[in-house]
């Protein structure tokens, strides 16, 4: 095992015990509106909500969100998003946040990154279960918040 490769993976992991950390504060944040009652019941707004609290979201170019255009199953639709960044102490992609705009839960990943991880970018695989948006939420550590979206058309539902 390379060294450059190791260091990527420890990183990698400390950026998902992150993510998991500050999910379950959003969870609890959510649990106390009077209109949500849990996470799994958001649906696209109230999770935008619960993310940005309330800030303005603008539509950017800087992401960039790949995604097929058809999915013909949707049990395994791969999402990567590369976000331009110095990804200096100064000025650094601080989350990514991968949501759809049609599932029950509409909350597919989220990210927490620093500037140690050298690059703004994230890759996965999500359900759909229908054709519907792939939605990038990215917020920057000045507390700005970025976001890009894509449609995909769903042949086979994979959320049952």
């Amino acid at each position: 095992m390379r060294r450059r490769d190791f260091i990527k993976g420890v990183f990698a992991t400390s950026a998902m015990v992150v993510s998991t950390n500050l999910m379950a504060e959003e969870a609890n944040k959510a649990e106390e509106a009077p209109e949500v009652s849990g996470l799994n019941d958001l649906n696209y707004d109230a999770a935008i909500q619960a993310i940005t609290d309330g800030k303005e979201v603008k539509k950017s170019d800087k992401i960039k969100l790949t995604v097929p255009e058809i999915a013909e199953n949707g049990a395994v639709v791969p999402v990567k998003v590369q976000v331009e960044s110095p990804m200096s102490e100064e000025e650094y992609v601080k989350a990514i946040h991968v949501l759809n705009t049609k599932n029950g839960n509409t909350r597919c990943a989220d990210v927490m990154l620093t500037p140690m991880n050298a690059k703004g970018y994230f890759s996965t695989r999500i359900k759909l279960s229908e054709t519907q948006d792939v939605v990038a939420l990215v917020e920057l550590s000045d507390g700005t918040f970025l976001n890009a979206a894509k449609s995909v058309k769903v042949t086979i539902g994979g959320c049952g």
